[in-house]
């Protein structure tokens, strides 16, 4: 199988002795990646108070294969231990951008949450892309669902 390949380079102000996105298994969906703080903010982190979200900085620019995308995605434990998510979860990188690489992190939980330099504050997962065609219509297809809504094929 063959594997795409991410390319990345440094932004001017990262602390390059911080690890690379890693898969912490070799069966991992998505590999973790680190907050890369500005220098003024290394020692003391960003402290984010309850219900307030930020761009925390990478230290990262990437490079995407054409044909793929990086779906940039909370990190569970963090959910449930203290509430820290991603707002726009999952967040689409596409393969032509090539700016830093910020991840926007929400605290949902109850107490202030202190994102320290060099933390692993999201994963990210490379995904193929289908881009589709769309087509006006004056009619679509019939279905068992219909119109059908939110929650019109029951509770369970």
């Amino acid at each position: 199988m063959s594997h795409p390949v991410i390319r990345y380079l440094w932004t001017a102000d990262a602390d390059q002795t911080v690890p690379l996105p890693k898969y912490e298994t070799s069966s991992a969906a998505g590999a973790d990646i680190r907050a890369n703080l500005p220098g003024d903010q290394r020692g003391s982190g960003i402290t984010l108070a309850t219900g307030v979200r930020t761009l925390i900085p990478t230290g990262l620019h990437i490079e995407i294969p054409p044909g793929y995308e990086v779906q940039i995605r909370p990190r569970s434990g963090l959910a449930l231990k203290y509430g820290i998510t991603l707002p726009n979860a999952p967040g689409t990188i596409d393969s032509d951008y090539r700016g830093p690489l910020g991840i926007i992190v929400m605290n949902l939980g109850d107490q202030p949450f202190v994102i320290a330099h060099g933390d692993r504050i999201a994963q990210m997962v490379i995904a193929p892309v289908v881009q589709a065609q769309f087509v006006a219509t004056d009619h679509l297809s019939d279905t068992d669902r219909g119109q059908g809504g939110f929650g019109s094929t029951g509770r369970v």
